[in-house]
């Protein structure tokens, strides 16, 4: 399975550097001030252009509300940077078919907008508040060093010309090994579980557990049940797709497989994290409403890729116990692995090594720092909940 994916991964994270290398942090910040629909569309956007790896994602998401971004379009962001990112949808065609792909960048949309419509009902500003004081204590989570960077290009010039110059090489080189760094440990966990899984569970026990043998009873199960399965095997990012592919073949519904992919966003650790970022009441929330989102997402695609007859018939996504052999795939990954020798060798060529020692550490031990090590002044902490549409209490006094 990892020889299947190694070109594609190289692939998703090569262009996922070059957009962030080519867009500031600042941009960013400035165009996420509140929860306007175009706002929304323009976090997701954005998070799809950058970091794949779930607990970067989180940090940086928590980074960008410290900084002036609405929560929601944070939150936005946040899925968009973990469900709607390149790479993820190569591997997903890859292992399962361009059918999961299609239904993930459909899911990811219809999650985003669930989960504002939600907050928009539901989300007080006094919780909102309480969240954005815990969040400016500033407590460390995961990747906070790597969420704080900024390594995009810093000259000034034409698109084009920034772009293809060698400080542009540079900053793609750091972008591209930092991005490997944070999924690494992920992608690794997640192939090992998938391999176990796929050797030593048998199929009798996932086609028991996915009520297989009642189609209709399947489908509601499948979403309900796919996240929870996420939380508990603690694996996220694009790890969590080698998995997928194997509960898919055991024998979990379209839209429960869906649901499964967007859990990797309520494991226990990053609950965990999002405990130190708002505190517990907003993390609960968060956990909550992130999962009614899956859930309602998962049904979504169930629905729509059903009346459309895309939902494919057969479960022979890629769980391969073969060897290596000379076709297209290990010519890819020889030419791919070239372009990442490549990257590699311009990154430690450029002071990269040391940024690697700054990936952990509190986030405010690197905010206002360029990945060229420039200084700029951190922006302010701020009452967040003045810029974001929250519930006022006094609105709702029907409400506990």
């Amino acid at each position: 399975m990892t020889w299947e994916i190694l070109w594609a991964l190289i692939l998703g994270f090569a262009v996922s550097a070059v957009v962030q290398a080519v867009v500031r942090r600042s941009t960013i910040v400035r165009l996420l001030g509140d929860d306007r629909p175009r706002t929304l569309s323009i976090a997701a956007g954005l998070g799809a252009a950058s970091s794949s790896c779930s607990y970067a994602a989180v940090a940086l998401a928590r980074s960008l509300y410290r900084r002036g971004a609405s929560f929601v379009a944070a939150m936005a962001f946040e899925i968009g940077s973990t469900n709607l990112v390149i790479e993820l949808g190569i591997i997903l065609a890859l292992l399962m078919g361009w059918q999961f792909t299609a239904a993930e960048f459909i899911g990811g949309p219809i999650m985003i907008v669930v989960l504002a419509l939600v907050f928009r009902l539901t989300l007080r500003v006094r919780l909102l508040r309480d969240a954005a004081r815990q969040a400016d204590r500033g407590l460390a989570g995961s990747m906070e060093g790597h969420a704080e960077m900024d390594m995009s290009i810093q000259r000034s010039g034409s698109f084009r010309g920034r772009l293809l110059s060698r400080e542009a090489y540079t900053s793609v080189s750091h972008v591209f090994v930092m991005e490997w760094a944070a999924i690494l440990r992920d992608l690794v966990i997640g192939l090992l579980i998938a391999g176990a899984i796929a050797a030593w569970v048998p199929d009798s026990f996932w086609r028991t557990f996915f009520l297989t043998d009642h189609p209709v009873l399947s489908k509601i199960w499948g979403p309900i049940v796919g996240p929870v399965v996420a939380i508990l095997s603690f694996v996220c990012s694009i790890g969590n797709v080698p998995l997928a592919a194997v509960l898919w073949n055991g024998g979990i519904s379209f839209g429960g497989v869906l649901a499964f992919i967007f859990a990797d966003l309520i494991i226990l650790p990053i609950i965990n994290i999002y405990r130190k970022y708002y505190g517990w009441r907003m993390a609960l929330y968060i956990t909550a409403t992130f999962y009614a989102a899956m859930v309602v997402a998962g049904y979504a695609v169930e629905l729509l890729f059903g009346a459309a007859g895309l939902i494919p018939s057969e479960r022979n996504a890629t769980v391969s116990d073969s060897g290596v052999s000379w076709n297209y795939t290990t010519w890819l990954n020889i030419v791919f692995l070239v372009l990442a020798a490549a990257l590699v060798i311009r990154f430690v060529r450029t002071g990269g090594i040391a940024m690697l020692r700054m990936m952990g550490g509190a986030p405010d031990e690197h905010a206002g720092h360029d990945h060229a090590g420039h200084d700029h002044a951190a922006a302010p902490a701020h009452d967040h909940a003045a810029h974001d549409h929250a519930r006022d209490d006094r609105a709702a006094p029907d409400r506990p």
